[in-house]
């Protein structure tokens, strides 16, 4: 349930009320009892986690670590790297005439 911040414009009267969403808005001020209280637009507050443990993967199901598992490149001798990667020496990076026209 949120904190809602109010304030009476008859005696000047601000506080913050513990309120569910679904309940009505308060109009009679607590300290004066005219009805001219107004609820105030907050910033809201945020979910925080605090504490070790709270990390996104913490939580993730088992048939979804099997299948990112399964789509993570596999790792090979030459550290990662596949023979496409490599260029021979004598290879140009460019993407000119190779010679033959």
């Amino acid at each position: 349930m949120p904190t809602y911040d109010y304030v009476c414009d008859g005696c000047g009267h601000a506080f913050e009320l513990f309120q569910a969403m679904t309940d009505a808005v308060k109009k009679t001020c607590p300290k004066c009892g005219k009805k001219k209280l107004r609820r105030l637009i907050g910033a809201g507050g945020a979910i925080m986690f605090k504490g070790s443990g709270f990390y996104k993967t913490d939580y993730r199901s088992d048939s979804y670590k099997k299948a990112a598992e399964a789509d993570a490149p596999a790792k090979s001798a030459d550290g990662g790297k596949s023979s496409g990667d490599k260029k021979s020496s004598g290879e140009k990076s460019g993407g000119g005439s190779g010679g033959k026209d």
